[in-house]
């Protein structure tokens, strides 16, 4: 009973220090005479061009590439004068076609349109003139149907209100009039793109323009050069004081990031940024829907998903254009090395530790030492190289020419400085403490990044995919069973150097291993941070489960469960903070607070669980990753059922660290069903948990034995569930 409501204490401190950080936080914010409001109402930096005349200008499939001073001269000026950015118009599929850009902008939320093949466009809606410059999309009703099944929540009609009052928005092209048309197809005003000529851009609050989408092959140069040519018209001929948005919205034959450019008054020479994406000169299709609201002074429904534009200074145009068209290289890299990098990554994995054990097969004292000593080096490297991957970004190698060369040979440079150090330095003398030092590496590194704005993730095979919307800052879905691990296995190694000092070390175990446990935690789930829900959930009940091992708490059931709620209830805490407090960031994790307050949480919900299902069925490599984690989980239940003789003889070393990989395993599992990626949450983490495992207890088997300490009966007495 007493080891139970320790166990119940050291969650309760978690919680009561997360508690303390929301009242700090409300305080500090809220203040006598300010009322907190929720995330998705709060104001913008700095308030932009209300009130002014808009005309928005979509060119699906422009390229940063496609715009120079000679090619595009009027575009080129605009994008010296105004501010500029890449636009992720990421909607639903992988490939976003102009009729899912405009059905986009017209709701706030992603949509798209149905298709015959995933990578194949279907020409946009046809749209059918009307009496007095009316028009009608006659296909609306059935798109609006079908993208019910997406659970977006699209807000249909949402851009035409942007007009404001009397809703006076004009359509130029059928693309304009997809985006302006209500949830029954009716637009109120509309121009066939052949009669644009015609059209004045005072007429209306708002103007938006179709020019067209420009093709990926043949005749590319001309259509962007009239496209440019069209541009310049229109700067010529808007009122005064308007403010001009040329946003290429949609992809061409692949998936890219578009040029995107604001033009009028509080729009400067700068670049884009947006609360949405956290990274300078990069925004979302969904955050333009919220911005042209705000211009005009309307009101941003609770529930939009965007952001509204800001602007932040910049230096000359050509250095910013070369670093908009570097985020799409690293962006392309990406997507083009991303599968092979992982097949290479899992397979040397396996080639080397296996090699070894089948070279050095056999009982003899010997063999077994030489055997583990080359585990131990293995894992060693193999642990390495995520960290190395987010330090290659350390030089910018997406500038560079050939920049997936540069990418994978800098992260391989860098793991073999990692690794070296880690085997060199004076804590090699400790079996643990080279695998120590990379684990503690990697969460400082990944940790660091995170609270500065993840730039070293971007791009890189463990980091964030800007390309596919999935996520811009913090830490992605391929690095949190790695970031988690590792920062697992630090706590632990740290609770066990203090431990080995003797009797009456326990509370200065605790405190180490404790203070590991309370930085990750922070920096993966703080909504200025990480802001990661999933993930948060999943690692605490680890560290609990170490902290509880340090103490000599045996593992039951029940107090598994209890680390598990504990878990749920600091994500509830962060939540919290993040939608009573504005000035932590706008963020997934409080925007789903506030979802589950106001009863729209169910649309998500839905949408999080299909794609975590359906991970299961996107590759041959996901159907594997099942059953290697039951395998694994059995093989540290049971060892014995497998023959495996090297964890018994470490857990006999050091039999803390049956705990800390039991954790590992747990966090492990919390994490494929708690992240909407599934089970590839897990298969990416593979390559980095299997190695630490492995180096971990064969480094064990090399060293003294824990009995020699004052402390390791303590220890012997640890069990797992």
């Amino acid at each position: 009973m007493n080891r139970t409501r320790a166990s119940v204490g050291l969650c309760g401190s978690l919680v009561a220090g997360a508690l303390l950080s929301v009242a700090g936080a409300v305080a500090a914010v809220a203040g006598p005479g300010h009322a907190a409001t929720p995330v998705a109402a709060a104001a913008p930096a700095r308030v932009q061009a209300a009130g002014h005349p808009v005309v928005f200008v979509g060119i699906p499939g422009l390229l940063w590439s496609d715009i120079s001073a000679t090619a595009t001269p009027a575009l080129w000026r605009l994008a010296g004068a105004g501010s500029d950015g890449n636009l992720v118009v990421h909607a639903v599929q992988a490939l976003t076609c102009p009729a899912d850009g405009w059905l986009t902008l017209n709701a706030g939320a992603r949509a798209m349109a149905p298709r015959a093949a995933a990578m194949q466009c279907p020409g946009l809606p046809p749209v059918v003139p009307g009496p007095g410059g009316t028009a009608r999309v006659p296909d609306m009703r059935s798109l609006v149907d079908y993208n019910r099944q997406f659970h977006y929540n699209p807000n249909w009609g949402l851009l035409a209100k942007a007009a404001g009052p009397g809703q006076c928005a004009t359509a130029i092209g059928p693309g304009a009039a997809v985006a302006l048309a209500n949830g029954t197809g009716r637009v109120r005003d509309y121009v066939p793109a052949r009669s644009a000529s015609a059209i004045s851009f005072s007429k209306c609050p708002l103007t938006v323009v179709d020019l067209g989408t420009v093709p990926a092959g043949h005749g590319r140069q001309a259509a962007v050069r009239a496209d440019d040519a069209a541009v310049g018209r229109i700067r010529g001929e808007q009122p005064p004081g308007a403010t001009l948005v040329v946003a290429a919205l949609a992809d061409g034959a692949a998936a890219h990031l578009h040029p995107v450019i604001v033009d009028g008054p509080g729009f400067g020479s700068g670049l884009l940024d947006s609360a949405a994406t956290r990274q300078p000169g990069l925004v979302t299709l969904t955050d333009l829907t919220p911005t042209l609201l705000h211009w005009n002074g309307v009101p941003v429904p609770p529930d939009a998903i965007g952001s509204q534009l800001t602007r932040a200074d910049r230096g000359s145009l050509g250095p910013a254009v070369r670093g908009l068209i570097g985020q799409d290289t690293a962006a392309q890299v990406y997507r083009g090395t991303f599968g092979w990098f992982f097949t290479a990554y899992g397979v040397a994995d396996v080639l080397v530790i296996a090699g070894i054990g089948l070279l050095l097969r056999g009982g003899q004292p010997e063999r077994r030492r030489r055997r583990a000593q080359l585990w131990r080096v293995a894992g060693v490297f193999a642990c390495a190289v995520p960290v190395g991957s987010f330090l290659a970004s350390v030089v910018p190698w997406w500038l560079l020419s050939h920049p997936a060369v540069w990418l994978y040979g800098l992260t391989a440079c860098w793991t073999l400085v990692v690794g070296g150090a880690a085997l060199a330095g004076p804590w090699r003398r400790d079996p643990l403490g080279p695998i120590g030092v990379v684990t503690a590496v990697t969460v400082a590194v990944i940790a660091v990044d995170i609270g500065t704005g993840s730039r070293l993730q971007l791009g890189t095979p463990f980091g964030l995919s800007v390309v596919v919307a999935g996520r811009f800052y913090g830490i992605g879905n391929n690095a949190i069973v790695i970031y988690a691990a590792a920062g697992l296995f630090c706590a632990g190694w740290a609770g066990l150097l203090m431990l080995r000092r003797g009797q009456g070390s326990v509370r200065a175990a605790l405190a180490a291993a404790a203070g590991v446990a309370l930085v990750v935690v922070a920096v993966a789930g703080w909504p200025g941070f990480g802001a990661k829900v999933g993930g948060t959930f999943a690692m605490v009940p680890g560290f609990l489960i170490i902290l509880m091992g340090v103490a000599g708490i045996r593992m039951t059931t029940r107090r598994v469960a209890i680390a598990v709620v504990c878990g749920a209830v600091v994500v509830v805490v962060f939540a919290l903070v993040n939608y009573l407090a504005p000035s932590t960031g706008q963020s997934d994790i409080g925007g789903f607070f506030g979802q589950v307050l106001h009863g729209g949480a169910g649309g998500t919900l839905s949408r999080k669980i299909g794609s975590n299902v359906g991970s299961l069925t996107t590759s041959y490599y996901a159907l594997i990753v099942p059953p290697v984690i039951v395998v694994a989980g059995l093989t540290l239940l049971r060892p014995s059922w497998f023959a495996v003789k090297t964890l018994p003889r470490a857990w006999a070393a050091r039999p803390l660290l049956r705990v800390i990989l039991a954790a590992i395993w747990l966090v492990a599992v919390l994490c494929w069903f708690a992240e909407d990626s599934g089970v590839t949450v897990v298969a990416s983490g593979l390559p980095f948990t299997l190695p630490l495992a492995i180096c971990a207890a064969a480094a064990a088997c090399t060293g003294p034995r824990a009995s020699a300490d004052a402390v390791a009966a303590h220890q012997e007495r640890q069990a797992i569930l």
